[in-house]
């Protein structure tokens, strides 16, 4: 299963690379990772439904997490369903795009991955993986539902349904964490197997019921499925009939057996599920779109499911895992003939479409098998699973909770009416003459037949091999099942019994109400205007808009003093508060580790008082400046040589991203705006560095267990093998946090440059190709003869400085050499990825600041989104191939040998993760002069080019344009 899931990942991150090469062909190579899930499946067959098959990798040992994966039978039928409509589905995309459709590769990367989620979802036996799954296959439903960015609909569709789903997501999350802790176990079998018990558990419980019914779009939560139908129809067929909307009735199932007879569970999935099927069924009769037919329709099936699944008597459970069956085949088929008919005609309106059924004949018989199932019309698979729910709640009404059991079938019953009637009303709508409207003229249905035939007709041949097919779908509901009663034979005839007298009536009502279908359209567009849970979320977000709105304008207000008043405020209030409850202290203060540290402190005190006085911004950055760079000294002192030199250059980028915005402020500070209440700040200013103080004495004081530093070298040296403690602390003994804190990083410069390049996100730096001979660094000029190393004076644009230019150039390869040294020695010596990232970052600074944008685009031509992905990527894949390898996560190789020339070399492969990490520091220092300069110098040129115009009227020819500098100067 693990297997399973590597190679869907694998195809899903190589499908968009090979969509420029195969176009439409590659959804054939996508569908054969959920083909080959599929034959996987069938494989494990005996051992799933005959005990189940376990598969299970220790992740965190210390905190009992693993990722467990079991297949039993209710998973096997699930994954069945999953992967055999998944590789269906992805046929089936080959024939419905257009070859020139925008991001077909993107899509078909994300709808495999997302074959791959939910077939994770639905092995996996750990709580923790299985809600990490749950959460993947939203965020690709997102994704796949706003295909079609251009379209506003696609893009709020898919934000309703990530609010909707993720809200409950969270509300699962806390249920799973609760529900684990008091069970002792994060196992979902183990769990199931022997359920805990009290209050806590019912509010758990909920919490997880909360969850599913989101995802599986149960009323009140129905609204998102119909406006998901945005989507392209391939992603309907497959995510709202037989994948993502399954997943919640999946865990209902899966839940059901343990806690089925708590109070509250019949009783919630009871009235949510009869409400589901009469309000779908209801909205469906007044849809004129055939796909939002369905979708309603989905809602109506959907409430019906998880009323089936979740009730637990045996007989229910039965008929619930054959109905989630039939339901995948049939809807997944009804919506493909959709996509067929919208292909082939132009239009889903069914007011517009007449005549089809003669003109496509086998199209309408594909409907018409798929339309007998969902009515439960026999001998369909559909009416198989109709009769076991119906017995199964004849049978119940003389149990203990025969009251509900009545309201459940009444319900039913009810909903199955609607459901013979919408199907008529999608039958005629879709392929019957119409009178006053004109015969519709399809084109060529171009190969869009095939997948929908294979499921109608699975369809029919699931009820005609019913007694084969009860031998899978039998131990699957005794899985979902309570273990008082033994579950029925599943089997097409029964003989004559009150369910089938249901049938029988369901099938006349649905009838009735299709033939009245004019009065009964009159009757709903006099109730059109009652309140719908749509409305109420679009009224819930725009409160909470406003509300944000207000709350942003009354905390937000722009004013750094006002948010560092509230920040130091909080902070000195709260610390204070802490140190009065929480004394008595004892305190031990040294004056100083060596005398050396006395006037490096007294600078610094200076520096920092000096910055108050400062009259311009560039003084108080460097005097900023001046406080960093004493504590790198602190550092020596301590014998910290690598916290030296990363605190060094840390401040050294620091600095020269303040250069970079001071460029567009002004040089003097508080010429427009005085400050006010200097007195008052800066006596607040020295209470907040009091308190600092005050609490730093009194944590080192606070000490009572024996410290881990003693311990560190040894540990780094025989399991890190290394000498560099901080090094081997960051990139393997806690390259976890490393790893988490690079995607933080990314995830911040992503944000920022987001914030500044509000319409792209593409460099706009130049790219080699595109510069002149002067700084391309290919050694000719364009006409072929040699380019000079520096331009000649007369060359230098104004602003630019020859001294500048060629100290830059004299130094700008031995940094990255020297950044490159600081990599590979870091392990051993000062250094590592994140000092020797910010060596090269101040050397791509400099060529930036002697030569502008031209030269950063040549010493560095490649995109900074690139690098930090490329980091990220290579440190990630570092910590998982251990895995591969039968070693925990994040394990080091250690290889020493006697190499000529070089002589004894040691190698450890946690360089490969710190070269993630070197990568990361070089593409933010990239993407920091990018956006923070290469913006700036944009904004300058716009500036320059801007005609200036006097108060007075002047002609076009008075008009003086300012000098455009190619580069700057600091």
């Amino acid at each position: 299963m693990v297997s399973v899931l590597v190679a869907f990942a694998i195809v899903a991150l190589i499908v968009p690379t090979l969509t420029p090469l195969l176009g439409r062909r590659v959804f054939y190579l996508a569908a054969l990772a959920p083909a080959a899930a599929a034959v996987l499946t069938l494989v494990q067959t005996d051992r799933a439904l005959h005990g189940g098959v376990t598969e299970r990798s220790t992740w965190v040992p210390q905190l009992d997490l693993a990722i467990a994966l079991r297949m039993d039978a209710l998973s096997w039928v699930l994954a069945l369903v999953v992967s055999v409509v998944g590789a269906l589905v992805l046929v089936y995309c080959a024939s419905y795009f257009e070859p020139r459709e925008p991001g077909l590769g993107r899509f078909a990367g994300v709808l495999t991955a997302f074959a791959g989620s939910m077939y994770g979802l639905v092995v996996a036996d750990d709580v923790i993986v299985l809600f990490v799954l749950w959460e993947a296959t939203t965020v690709f439903s997102y994704l796949l539902i706003g295909h079609d960015a251009a379209k506003r609909a696609s893009r709020a569709a898919a934000m309703q349904a990530l609010v909707v789903t993720t809200a409950g997501g969270l509300a699962m999350l806390a249920g799973l964490v609760v529900l684990s802790v008091t069970a002792g176990t994060t196992s979902l079998s183990g769990i199931v197997a022997d359920p805990p018990s009290g209050t806590v558990v019912s509010v758990s419980v909920v919490l997880v019921l909360l969850g599913a019914l989101t995802k599986s779009a149960i009323v009140p939560f129905h609204f998102w499925l119909p406006a998901a139908m945005a989507a392209p129809t391939p992603v309907s067929a497959y995510l709202h009939a037989a994948a993502m909307v399954k997943a919640g009735i999946y865990l209902v199932a899966r839940l059901a057996p343990a806690f089925a007879l708590l109070e509250g569970w019949r009783e919630t999935i009871t009235v949510l599920g009869v409400l589901g099927m009469l309000i779908g069924g209801y909205r469906a009769l007044r849809q004129t779109d055939l796909k939002l037919l369905l979708a309603y329709g989905t809602v109506a099936q959907l409430g019906f499911l998880v009323l089936a699944a979740g009730w637990g008597a045996p007989a229910v459970a039965l008929g619930g895992v054959a109905l989630l069956v039939a339901h995948a085949a049939f809807k997944s088929t009804l919506f493909l003939v959709v996509g067929a008919v919208d292909h082939v005609t132009g239009t889903r309106d069914l007011s517009r479409l007449s005549g089809l059924g003669r003109r496509r004949p086998w199209l309408a018989v594909v409907a018409v098998l798929a339309l007998l199932s969902m009515a439960g019309i026999p001998p369909t698979f559909g009416f198989v699973a109709k009769e076991a729910v119906l017995t199964g709640f004849v049978e119940s009404l003389h149990g203990p909770d025969a009251g509900w059991a009545w309201v459940a079938l009444v319900g039913v019953t009810l909903g199955s009416v609607l459901t013979v009637a919408y199907s008529l009303r999608f039958l005629w709508g879709a392929f019957a003459r119409k009178p006053g409207v004109d015969e519709t003229t399809p084109h060529g249905l171009h190969g869009l037949g095939v997948v929908p035939s294979v499921l109608a007709l699975t369809g029919l041949a699931l009820g005609l091999l019913t007694p084969f097919v009860a031998h899978g779908v039998e131990p699957a509901a005794t899985a979902a099942a309570l273990s008082d009663a033994e579950v029925p034979h599943l089997a097409l005839w029964h003989g004559l019994e009150p369910a089938l007298g249901l049938s029988a009536v369901t099938l006349a009502g649905g009838v009735a109400l299709f033939v009245l279908r004019r009065p009964v359209e009159a009757l709903q567009h006099r109730l059109a205007g009652s309140p719908s849970a749509s409305g109420t979320y679009r009224r819930l977000m725009r409160g909470l808009d406003r509300v944000a709105t207000g709350l942003t304008a009354g905390v937000q207000r722009g004013s750094l003093p006002y948010y560092l008043t509230v920040i130091l405020s909080v902070f000195v209030a709260g610390a204070l508060v802490n140190l009065a409850v929480g004394g008595p202290w004892a305190f031990h203060v040294r004056f100083a580790d060596s005398w050396g540290q006395v006037p490096v402190v007294l600078v610094m005190s200076v520096a920092a008082i000096a910055v108050l006085t400062a009259k311009t911004r560039f003084a108080a950055a460097v005097l900023v400046g001046v406080t960093g760079y004493g504590m790198s000294v602190l550092f020596i002192l301590h014998g910290a040589v690598d916290l030296a030199l990363t605190q060094m250059v840390v401040e050294t980028v620091t600095l020269i991203a303040f250069v970079l915005v001071l460029r567009r402020l002004p040089p003097r500070i508080a010429t427009t705006n005085p400050s006010r209440f200097r007195v008052v700040r800066a006596l607040f200013a020295g209470l907040a560095g009091l308190t600092l103080a005050v609490v730093v004495v009194v944590a080192a004081s606070a000490r009572t267990a024996e410290p881990l530093w003693p311990d560190l070298p040894a540990l780094t040296s025989s399991f890190g093998h290394g000498l560099n403690v901080v090094n081997v602390a960051l990139v393997d003994l806690r390259g976890w946090d490393t790893l988490g804190e690079l995607t933080v990083v990314v995830a911040a410069a992503t944000g920022v440059a987001s914030l500044i390049f509000v319409n792209s996100r593409e460099d706009t730096l130049p790219r080699l190709r595109d510069l002149p001979a002067t700084v391309a660094g290919d050694g000719h000029r364009r006409d072929g003869e040699p380019r000079a190393w520096l331009p000649t004076s007369a060359a230098i644009p104004t602003g630019r400085s020859a001294l500048l230019d060629v100290v830059v150039r004299l130094l700008f390869h031995g940094l990255v050499v020297l950044s490159v040294y600081l990599l590979f020695a870091g392990h051993n010596a000062a250094g590592g990825g994140f000092a020797g990232g910010l060596v090269a970052g101040i050397a791509l600074a400099a060529r930036y600041l002697a030569g502008g944008p031209a030269e950063l685009g040549a010493a560095a031509p490649v995109r900074a989104g690139r690098l930090l992905g490329l980091g990220v990527a290579t440190a990630a894949v570092t910590a998982i191939v251990p895995l591969f390898f039968g070693k925990d996560a994040l394990y080091s190789e250690f290889f020493e040998a006697t190499v000529p020339v070089l002589g004894h070399v040691e190698f450890v492969t946690a360089t490969f993760f710190d070269i993630g990490v070197y990568l990361v520091v070089v593409g933010l220092v990239l993407d920091v002069l990018r956006s923070l300069g290469a913006e700036v110098d944009r904004q300058r040129l716009e500036d320059a080019s801007t005609p200036t115009r006097d108060t007075t009227e002047s002609s076009p020819a008075d008009v003086t344009h300012a000098p455009t500098p190619e580069g700057s100067a600091t």
